[in-house]
């Protein structure tokens, strides 16, 4: 049997129309939504299928992301009993990953990343915070500007290492639009402040940590399978370790590339679980591991025929 390792995505890789495939071909897709909708009292259908606004709203986005990665897992798992050697997730991804793991019920993980998203947003309400991302420059480089600029008073952190030479920066919006040129003459190609009004992974969530704290010790199970940090790039699988970690990730930048360079020698594929191939692409620059994806009916035959050759 192949050893594999499943991924899923984060915030970002949302869009209308998302796991329709999935909806129209599965009635395990169809008992799902129906589920989650009960559960929060969000029409899901209308959320995932229908032109909205509130997809792009964290509070919706986060469940509706987590949603459909439950979903692609679940109609994976009716097709093949294959066990991963561990799981990890891009962010909010890192939730998608402990249902997989069997830390958590995809239903109780649906509510809680609800909240986690209803925290986040409110921490940042009014304090004009923002994201960017940068392209081309070595991350040293990047960190040391940032404490830099600290110092000086600005909020400015490393929020998501996703490759090499591709990194996001949290922190206030005009504290970094004020350090574009810097940036840029510092080495880097591109450096673009995002369409977003929440500050991901810094310390800005401050406020979200103690937050989310209860909700965590309420929902997770004691044990489950081997699962990657995004904040140590390390296995953990136990509920203390899991409570630590998932507040912490809040406030600390997301170790995607280091997670993959870490493990990947220990797996023969990666499976992306979820909308879009957002991390397969990312996979392509960090690793010579091959990356397959299920986000609809076709992916997941194409997968499965790999996996079954």
């Amino acid at each position: 049997m192949k050893k594999v390792a499943f991924i899923f995505p984060g915030q970002g890789s949302q869009a209308i129309g998302m796991g329709r495939d999935f909806f129209e071909n599965s009635d395990i897709a169809k008992e799902m939504v129906k589920n989650a909708s009960e559960r929060l009292n969000i029409d899901f259908e209308k959320l995932l299928f229908e032109e909205n606004d509130n997809l792009g709203k964290t509070e919706f986005t986060q469940p509706a992301i987590l949603l459909v990665s439950c979903i692609a897992l679940a109609v994976f798992k009716e097709k093949i009993d294959i066990q991963p050697e561990f799981v990890m997730g891009h962010s909010l991804g890192e939730f998608s990953a402990l249902v997989a793991a069997g830390a958590i019920d995809y239903l109780d993980a649906i509510e809680l990343v609800n909240k986690r998203g209803t925290f986040m947003a409110e921490a940042c309400s009014g304090a004009g915070a923002g994201m960017m991302a940068l392209v081309g420059i070595d991350d040293e480089k990047v960190e040391t500007i940032c404490e830099q600029e600290r110092e000086k008073g600005l909020k400015v952190w490393a929020a998501n290492y996703n490759m090499d030479g591709q990194l996001v920066l949290a922190g206030l919006k005009a504290d970094l639009e004020s350090l574009v040129d810097t940036f840029k003459s510092a080495g880097a190609k591109r450096a673009l402040v995002l369409d977003m009004s929440v500050a991901s992974h810094c310390e800005l969530l401050e406020s979200a940590v103690e937050n989310l704290k209860p909700y965590l010790i309420e929902f997770l199970n004691d044990e489950f399978l081997n699962v990657v940090s995004n904040v140590s790039a390390n296995i953990y699988s136990t509920k203390d370790e899991a409570v630590d970690l998932l507040s912490s990730q809040l406030i600390c930048p997301v170790k995607y590339k280091q997670s993959i360079k870490a493990f990947a020698n220990e797996i023969d594929y990666f499976i992306e679980f979820g909308q879009g191939a957002v991390l397969k692409g990312l996979n392509k620059k960090i690793t010579d591991k091959p990356t397959l994806n299920v986000s609809d009916m076709k992916t997941l035959n194409e997968t499965l025929e790999v996996l079954n050759d």
